[in-house]
């Protein structure tokens, strides 16, 4: 038997809401599901304030490693092998909670170095 959804649609239409509560009960215990609503995404009734708190990640450090390196130690403050850990293993977090001024002047030391800068 061959699925016919434009059938099934018309069924649809036609039923009761109590036919369709039925039906989506049995089809619950069919196949083990469940037709709840999902749980809003946390900070969900903040979706319309403004974003004041940004993180900047180096996703990938360009062909000049070493100047980025250096642009990262000049951010962080972090002394040279862990600034030289932090390109090595991008995609890696350069600041957290930063206001968006400075997250984007980190996004452009970066990429004056050839360096690939996420802002989130």
């Amino acid at each position: 038997m061959a699925f016919d959804k434009d059938n099934i649609i018309e069924q649809i239409k036609d039923a009761s809401i109590t036919d369709l509560n039925d039906l989506v009960k049995a089809i619950e215990e069919e196949f083990d599901v469940s037709a709840a609503v999902a749980a809003p995404v946390a900070g969900g009734a903040d979706a319309g304030a403004a974003k004041d708190s940004f993180t900047v990640e180096l996703t990938a450090s360009g062909d000049q490693k070493v100047k980025a390196i250096k642009v990262v130690r000049e951010i962080t403050g972090l002394g040279l092998k862990d600034s030289k850990d932090l390109v090595d293993k991008a995609p890696s977090v350069i600041k957290e909670d930063v206001k968006e001024d400075e997250a984007n002047d980190i996004k452009e030391k970066l990429e004056a170095v050839g360096a690939t800068v996420t802002v989130k």
